[in-house]
Formats: structure tokens, C-alpha cells, sequence
């Protein structure tokens, strides 16, 4: 029993993290975003119904979100590999500095306090909501993405905020590669790659970061957060991933039959609420 939850509360939350792995998985092949996004606002009800404690709640969600979003990653970047969407250049140029940027950001959580990680999603989140539902098509930074130390330094800033929020890179990458003019459905299958570079290291980040609160809440991470390694939930993750894993192909098929401005507005709109939820999480804390 975990706080005084009884088993029925318990399987209610069990049920609903099953859910919510399905719509991760599905958004996870649909917009290339590794479904963090979405997993992080549920999981942290889930957590707070549990009794986690405020101080590790946040860090907590976002580390059990980076280790589901791996396995549905890989499955979502195969499936839009197989159709040829992925610029694999990218992914490559990318690739050293995102990792920078992951183990950055992974030594920052285990220091940060937790109102930090509200702030960067809702930024981060508006931002790219406005971006998707306003921009035009001549709204863009250049005709290309650049080379050499600006495109290295994209990378590290994709990694770093990515890593703060738990999220596979998708909501940076896609938003970026359509300043730059690539197609909304190129930027989906490219950041489908970039959150496995990212998910991995990031969840090994976050089992580094959660040690001290293991640390500071002996009792409590003991009794209401069992089978937790560092700021990863076992029991979330298996819970949530066979579901994920199981629609994350479906998102794919869907996000090739949508037209670019449909495909741009589902995500602008899925970002703009996630985002407002924890504005209004960080105003009533």
C-alpha cells in the first residue's frame, strides 16, 4: 500500500498509467516527441496521489518519463526510418552535443530545485505551441540548417532543456527544422531518432541525480515509492511502456495520412494545454 492508498485507488492509478502509455506511444509516433510531454503531467497526479514528497515529485516524473520513452523511441524512429522520412545527417551532426547537453542537464536535476523544471516545461512548451499554431510559412530563421559550431550549439541546447523535461528532444527538433524549413513531417521522423539519443543517457542521468533524495526521504522514498532506482520508478515504467509500445506505430500511420497544417495545429494544441497545466501548477503551489 503505498500512503494510504487502498488496493482499489491503487489499481485506479495502475489502470490509468496504462492508459496514458497507450496515448504516450501513440503522440510518440504521431509527432516524434517520445511522448514525454504527455507522460509527465499525468505521471506527477499519479505521484502526488501516492504521496511523493513536492521536493522530488517533479525530477521523479521526468526520469520515469525518459526511461518509458525509450523503448517507444526506437520503436517510433524504425518505423518512420522505414518510410524514409529521417534525415540521418542531422541525427549524426547532432549527435555528440545532445549527449553533452543530456549529461548537463542530468547533473543540474540532481541539484535543481523543483519549481525549475515547471518553468522550463511551460516556456519551452508555449513557445513552441505559439510557433505551430501562428506561425507562417515565411516565419523562418534560415533556408537551411547551419553548419559547424551553430548547428553543435542547437544540439546542446536540445539536449539540456530536453533532459529538464523529460521529454525525447521531439517538441526542440521539430520546432527548430521548421525555422529552418524543413517540413513538418521530416521534423516528426527526424526527432523520432533524437529522442532515443536522448532517452537513454538522460534516464541513466536521472538514477545519478536521484540518489541524494533516496538520501534526504529514507523512509518515505522507502515506503511510498518502492522499486525506485535514483529518479526512475520501476513500477511506472513497466506499467506504462507495453502500452506505449504497443500504439506507437499506429501515431506514425496517422501523422503520414495528416496534412502538414493539421499536423501543426494537433501539436500546437496538445502543447498549449500541457504547458498552461503546469502554470497552473506553479501559481497555486
Amino acid at each position: 500500500m503505498i500512503a494510504g492508498l487502498n488496493m482499489s485507488e491503487l489499481g485506479e492509478l495502475a489502470v490509468l498509467l496504462v492508459i496514458v502509455g497507450g496515448i504516450a506511444g501513440f503522440l510518440a509516433g504521431m509527432f516524434g516527441i517520445g511522448g514525454g510531454a504527455v507522460l509527465v503531467p499525468v505521471l506527477y497526479e499519479c505521484f502526488r496521489l501516492a504521496g511523493v514528497p513536492l521536493e522530488v515529485r517533479m525530477p521523479l516524473c521526468i526520469g520515469t518519463s525518459l526511461a518509458i520513452i525509450m523503448p517507444t523511441a526506437v520503436r517510433s524512429f524504425l518505423a518512420h526510418y522505414k518510410r524514409g522520412s529521417v534525415d540521418m545527417d542531422i541525427l549524426r551532426r547532432w549527435a555528440l552535443p545532445v549527449l553533452v547537453g543530456v549529461i548537463a542537464g542530468s547533473v543540474i536535476a540532481r541539484y535543481a530545485p523543483e519549481r525549475l523544471f515547471k518553468y522550463v516545461f511551460v516556456a519551452v512548451a508555449w513557445s513552441a505551441a505559439a510557433r505551430l499554431l501562428f506561425g507562417r510559412d515565411n516565419w523562418r530563421i534560415g533556408d537551411d540548417l547551419p553548419k559547424g559550431i551553430p548547428m553543435q550549439v542547437y544540439g546542446l541546447i536540445i539536449g539540456l532543456l530536453s533532459t529538464l523535461m523529460g521529454i525525447g528532444g521531439g517538441l526542440f527538433s521539430n520546432l527548430l527544422m521548421t525555422f529552418y524549413g524543413r517540413s513538418i513531417h521530416q521534423s516528426v521522423a527526424t526527432s523520432s531518432g533524437l529522442a532515443v539519443l536522448i532517452s537513454i543517457p538522460g534516464a541513466l542521468g536521472y538514477i545519478y541525480a536521484g540518489w541524494p533524495a533516496a538520501a534526504r526521504f529514507p523512509d518515505v522514498m522507502a515506503l511510498q515509492m518502492p522499486f525506485a532506482l535514483g529518479y526512475i520508478s520501476i513500477i511506472g515504467a513497466l506499467l506504462v511502456i507495453p502500452s506505449s509500445l504497443t500504439v506507437a506505430t499506429l501515431g506514425v500511420k496517422v501523422a503520414h495520412m495528416m496534412s502538414k497544417r493539421a499536423l501543426e495545429i494537433a501539436f500546437g494544441i496538445y502543447l498549449l494545454t500541457m504547458g498552461t497545466r503546469f502554470f497552473v501548477a506553479l501559481v497555486y503551489a
